[in-house]
């Protein structure tokens, strides 16, 4: 992977495609490298949740692609996304393929890669802030805690039954993605394994944005608080550093969400 370099239409050039977390969507939590390569792309292919102020950095002429890519509703199709991006490398294109959060991180960029690599194509990896780390922390809620919790763990309950739940329910914390849909799932197997009822959850619906919102509750109540809400996409935390929160919060940070 190379390092820093500008683009430069002057060059007899050879496309590159740069796989770039964008965050938890939001321009103010793009890394510095990232603000420039959207700044300086001639393509962006991007997944849902990328707030519009991050596509408005691209230049003028730059085409911009949405693939989706979000939980439930219509994408396009992975080997198309794969194509494509080999298509545009080969134009010669310097390629911003956009990823919610890290694209190592529940990103499908293994795929992408493999394509780009078989089709000969340089590449590159930009990181970005995963929102398993970042919702917890704008919700006021540590992962890690000297005497509460010694690790975490991060899992994506998009096919709970593929899970290892025992394992899970003995963990000190827990953090769930891609989970709005299967909270009763996630809650009744956590129990069924040996988690107490009474452990903290907290769900952070649209982390970052100003529309974020925060439920809290332990897996007996969160059911019945989040009836008929509307909860994807959201980040669930799980486990006693939940209780931290109300210690951890500044006043002023709280115009930034709203607690249900």
């Amino acid at each position: 992977m190379s390092g820093e370099q500008q683009f430069s239409p002057e060059e007899n050039r050879i496309g590159k495609v740069y796989l770039v977390g964008s965050g938890v969507g939001t321009i103010d939590l793009l890394t510095v490298k990232a603000y420039r390569l959207i700044s300086q792309a001639e393509a962006i292919v991007y997944d849902a949740l990328v707030d519009q102020e991050i596509l408005d950095l691209a230049p003028p002429g730059c085409e911009i692609l949405n693939v989706g890519k979000r939980g439930g509703q219509p994408s396009t199709p992975q080997a198309e996304i794969n194509r494509l991006l080999v298509s545009l490398c080969q134009q010669g294109k310097q390629v911003v393929r956009l990823k919610s959060g890290d694209p190592f991180i529940f990103g499908r960029s293994t795929s992408e890669i493999q394509a780009l690599m078989e089709a000969s194509c340089p590449f590159e990896v930009v990181p970005g802030i995963s929102s398993a780390l970042a919702a917890p922390l704008l919700a006021d809620i540590p992962l890690t805690d000297p005497v509460l919790s010694r690790g975490f763990a991060v899992v994506t309950a998009h096919e709970p039954d593929a899970l290892n739940w025992q394992a899970l329910a003995q963990l000190e914390t827990l953090v769930i993605l891609m989970g709005a849909k299967q909270l009763p799932t996630i809650i009744e197997e956590l129990v069924r394994h040996g988690r107490s009822s009474t452990a903290p959850i907290a769900i952070v619906r649209w982390a970052g944005q100003p529309n974020q919102q925060i439920w809290t509750g332990t897996l007996e109540t969160i059911v019945r608080q989040t009836d008929r809400q509307s909860l994807s996409p959201a980040v669930m935390v799980i486990g006693e550093v939940v209780r931290l929160r109300p210690y951890l919060q500044f006043p002023l940070n709280r115009h930034n969400s709203r607690d249900q």
